[in-house]
């Protein structure tokens, strides 16, 4: 069987739900933040563009910003050219740093198994969280093996 050289997505939902429930995040707000990664600097007008795909929120903006995932790069300055006249906008070291943590996952890195690091492996959880625990287990089993064998789940060039 001839293996697929892309196919660092084969786990996305399962990498995208554990940065939902362990940083309690919306899919909406995690795609969010994972558009504004590429864009350094944005407005709010930057960011209401994008969010008109999304369901309707009139607080995402305010509630990532008290979250701590956005945060004031520069203040408004009158008279200044239109993109300068608005406050501007950058993701937080928080922000980066969980975007950083999803491309890893994506490469290959293993999903965290303990109580500590990820909230699905808590005794208490939904049913949801448990099928996707069983799941985060199979995928870290296979990370492993094919890790073994030299087949990382990795992009190899064409």
């Amino acid at each position: 069987m001839k293996s697929n050289k892309r196919d660092y997505l084969k786990y996305w939902k399962v990498i995208r739900e554990y940065f939902k429930v362990r940083h309690n995040l919306t899919q909406a707000e995690l795609d969010m933040l994972l558009y504004l990664y590429s864009e350094r600097y944005f407005n709010i007008t930057t960011f209401k563009e994008y969010e008109k795909i999304f369901s309707w929120d009139r607080e995402r903006f305010y509630k990532l910003k008290k979250e701590g995932w956005i945060e004031l790069f520069s203040t408004k300055q009158p008279g200044r050219a239109a993109m300068r006249s608005k406050a501007i906008y950058s993701l937080s070291y928080k922000a980066k740093r969980m975007v950083n943590s999803i491309y890893k996952k994506l490469e290959g890195e293993e999903i965290p198994e303990t109580i500590c690091n990820n909230p699905m492996f808590k005794k208490n959880v939904k049913f949801s969280d448990k099928v996707y625990r069983n799941m985060i287990i199979t995928m870290n089993k296979e990370l492993k093996e094919n890790r073994l064998t030299g087949q990382e789940l990795r992009h190899v060039p064409e």
